[in-house]
């Protein structure tokens, strides 16, 4: 099904004086169109707005888009009668792929086959032992502060409760106009204490030219509100976290500087509900890394 949105202009006064207005304003609709009537309620509750006088909804027009609020997923029921839907959040590691230009692709073989395995084991017994050489930068990965700080923990000291079972919320800045992500995207969801996964749409360019190219990214001062809400944890379906047109990384070393792990290269972030659901990415547990890929994905119930 075509999905669609509503584009509009507003203006709203308020009955003990003053008012707002707003331009270009976007939401979701279901079906084909919504009433004058509909789309004041909406702005009243999606803005909390009190004391509201009179709303007048000007230039409105219907337009074919991507929802951005995506609707609850309709969990399996399990044999015990419990219901819990896994979303997968992560690149597949493949032999010969590029995550980042100027780094080494994994190399993914035998270290033992199953034929030369047939030499050792018993008639009808065999196995297969993989080897992959590959950067810690490889696929979905994470950060954590001794990527950036010498004397920040590595993965062997990251703590399990930052990276697994954590209440998670997106922050969907899809068909944003600036590749910049400011502060002021994150002002209305909870940070504090939660995974803060930012869905940019970027990961659509995954083993193309183009993801290398333009990439979404986070300020500094974003970084800073999200350090200073508490955040967990940030994640991003994007080729960096940061601007990479330059030297410094700002955002790796105001999160990573606080202990706050990054996540980079998401996907599928796009069928996740805005909050309400549980995020994990647990690495393993290596002494003197700083970074390694990551399973990351989501459970709802």
């Amino acid at each position: 099904m075509i999905e669609k949105r509503v584009c509009f202009d507003f203006e709203v006064d308020f009955s003990n004086g003053g008012g707002i207005q707003g331009q270009d304003f976007r939401l979701d609709i279901e079906g084909d169109d919504i009433d004058d009537d509909a789309l004041a309620a909406a702005i009243i509750r999606d803005m909390r707005l009190l004391m509201v006088g009179e709303v007048r909804i000007l230039n409105k027009r219907i337009i074919e888009e991507k929802h951005k609020r995506v609707a609850s997923v309709e969990a399996p029921v399990a044999e015990n009668g419990s219901t819990r839907t896994f979303i997968d959040l992560s690149h597949t590691i493949e032999n010969g792929m590029i995550t980042y230009k100027g780094l080494p692709a994994p190399l993914i073989c035998d270290h033992l086959s199953r034929l030369q395995s047939r030499e050792i084991y018993s008639d009808g017994t065999e196995f297969q032992i993989g080897r992959i050489d590959m950067v810690a930068n490889t696929g979905t990965y994470i950060d954590v502060p001794f990527h950036r700080y010498a004397d920040g923990h590595d993965l062997a000291g990251l703590g399990l409760d930052r990276v697994s079972d954590v209440p998670a919320v997106v922050v969907r800045v899809v068909g944003a106009v600036e590749r910049a992500i400011d502060w002021h995207h994150f002002v209305p969801v909870e940070c504090r204490d939660h995974a803060v996964l930012i869905h940019t749409g970027w990961d659509s360019h995954w083993g193309t030219e183009r993801y290398f190219e333009g990439h979404p990214f986070l300020t500094e001062k974003a970084a800073m509100y999200l350090r200073d809400q508490g955040a967990c944890l940030v994640g991003i379906d994007s080729l960096n976290i940061d601007d990479t047109s330059g030297g410094t990384r700002p955002v790796h070393s105001v999160l990573l500087g606080s202990g706050i792990p990054i996540i980079e290269h998401m996907t599928n972030l796009g069928a996740l509900p805005l909050e309400g659901f549980r995020f994990h990415a647990a690495p393993p547990k290596i002494a003197g890394m700083g970074t390694f890929p990551v399973r990351a994905h989501a459970t709802l119930d």
